[in-house]
């Protein structure tokens, strides 16, 4: 019998290993799964590379775990907001390394490594210190149809922590409205992934129409308690 509901989230995150690439969703305090960092940083795996669309909020969640020490590196979209201190401190002193990728590039990089893609050309970014390398080397380019594109790979994760609104045993996920977010194409672009769920439900409870995250892309879930979540990032 195939059942995915891990007892715990200790049992859930155990096993990740130090210098692993943690894939993160949330879009600021939307969606992002607070308990699973939370079980992460107990775990005691450090040297993470994390992947994320902001950099975390005030010292809860992704901020917790920076503030912890172990985070090597963090790839994301919005690393400044009003209340990300704990990153602003470490970038700054350097303790901590970034590299910037435009949204909708993010967003692509994993759909393409949950889809196999091995690279993509994309206008964004094309002429900025988006289309360099760490290094500073240019990435490559090419001009398609009269329009100037630059190659990106896919950023494939080690796990995949991710925060959906109900489960089944088999995995099947379904999400609250945009609190969705990262989370499908995180789950497809990890070896292991490990949902919070606020219901677990029986097996056909859920409408095969509303699925939205299949099982097959899914290790383990966990429930939790229902939090109202609260804005992050504003003043």
């Amino acid at each position: 019998m195939i059942n995915k509901i891990a007892d715990s989230i200790a049992q859930a995150v155990a096993g990740t290993q130090d210098g692993a690439t943690v894939l993160i969703g949330g879009f600021g305090t939307a969606g992002i799964p607070s308990e699973l960092v939370d079980g992460l940083i107990d775990q005691g795996a450090r040297d993470l590379v994390v992947v994320n669309n902001n950099a975390g909020n005030a010292e809860h969640g992704l901020a917790a775990l920076l503030k912890a020490g172990r985070i090597r590196k963090i790839i994301c979209s919005f690393p400044r907001q009003a209340d990300s201190y704990v990153f602003d401190e470490l970038y700054l002193s350097k303790k901590v390394e970034l590299e910037l990728v435009p949204q909708g590039n993010l967003a692509e990089r994993l759909r393409a490594a949950g889809a196999g893609v091995g690279a993509f050309f994309t206008p964004t970014g094309y002429g900025t210190l988006m289309a360099l390398n760490a290094d500073g080397s240019p990435k490559e380019t090419r001009l398609i149809n009269g329009k100037n594109y630059v190659l990106e790979y896919p950023i494939h994760g080690d796990l995949a922590l991710i925060k959906a609104e109900a489960g089944d045993r088999w995995g099947n996920l379904i999400y609250r409205k945009a609190a969705r977010n990262f989370g499908p194409v995180m789950a497809m672009a990890a070896k292991k992934t490990v949902a919070s769920v606020h219901k677990i439900v029986e097996l056909g409870e859920l409408d095969p129409e509303a699925v939205i995250t299949p099982g097959i892309f899914v290790s383990k879930i966990v429930r939790i308690e229902h939090k109202a979540t609260t804005a992050g990032g504003f003043q």
